[in-house]
């Protein structure tokens, strides 16, 4: 079995995608990357107590949940983090079509601001 675990649909552009899809898919899975690190150092943490019931297997599926973990909270945009990286980027990206600036989500709101 492998350890590298399939991402979700939502963190992942579609094929076709413009470059704000790929921006909030990148934007998703930096997110994953990031809350996937944040527990991965919490999991290192060494509180000095024998561990009765650990093992290889354990630690395996402690990361595959902690994996799973990360992905659905990227993908629900729970922590926020990657809206805000989304918006900070978007400033980067050409005009679209119409000559208007590109649609920024407003992080406290969640609606588009132009």
């Amino acid at each position: 079995m492998s350890m590298i675990a399939a991402p979700l649909s939502g963190l992942t552009p579609p094929p076709a995608a413009s470059d704000r899809d790929t921006l909030a898919a990148t934007a998703k899975q930096f997110e994953a990357m990031f809350v996937r690190q944040m527990l991965a150092a919490a999991r290192k943490a060494d509180f000095g107590g024998d561990d009765l019931f650990g093992s290889q297997a354990l630690d395996t599926f402690r990361q595959m949940q902690d994996e799973h973990f990360a992905d659905v909270t990227a993908q629900s945009g729970t922590l926020g983090l990657a809206a805000i990286l989304e918006a900070q980027m978007a400033r980067f990206l050409p005009a679209t079509e119409n000559g208007a600036a590109p649609i920024t989500p407003s992080p406290s709101t969640g609606e588009g601001a132009a």
